[in-house]
């Protein structure tokens, strides 16, 4: 690890509020550097999936969804099932990578549900990406403007929550 941020705000066009992410970690293993997003869950949901977001409407709603979509290599039609949060999240490890010319990015899922709440979420985001994920795991999806993403959901134990 050779810097890590705490509710590390990303800017995304198209409106007022940044991806703000749990933490952002810039790390480098095997000489290269990756850049990191984790999102930390309890028994919290990722929020509403795009479909919902778009109907509370909002100005540069449209804007943000076209550029998220195009960073990602994804069909604004075939998103709408899917979480924003997990949209977003994995944008910002990619805008970070990009910045700090990583040639990796990494959206990390720090899961410390009992019963894998939201995993199928994170799964079918995954399907849209063209991978398939595991527990415990990170997984190869695309390379993204030179910049080769991956994916990962690992599991945390509450005790070290302090709840």
């Amino acid at each position: 690890m050779l810097l890590a941020f705490p509710e590390f705000k990303v800017p995304l066009p198209g409106g007022r509020r940044a991806s703000q992410n749990d933490i952002f970690i810039l790390a480098k293993g095997a000489g290269q550097l990756v850049s990191i997003t984790v999102e930390g869950k309890v028994s919290e949901p990722f929020g509403d999936t795009i479909a919902e977001w778009k109907v509370q409407g909002g100005k540069g709603k449209e804007a943000r969804l076209r550029y998220l979509c195009n960073l990602l290599g994804l069909d604004t039609t075939s998103v709408n099932p899917i979480r924003y949060q997990l949209l977003h999240r994995t944008a910002s490890a990619v805008i970070e990578a990009q910045k700090f010319g990583a040639p990796n990015a990494l959206m990390l899922v720090h899961s410390f549900s009992d019963e894998d709440e939201w995993f199928d979420d994170y799964q079918r985001f995954l399907v849209l990406l063209g991978a398939k994920g595991r527990l415990n795991s990170v997984v190869f999806t695309k390379s993204i403007h030179r910049v080769d993403l991956y994916l990962g959901w690992v599991k945390g134990n509450k005790k070290y929550l302090g709840k």
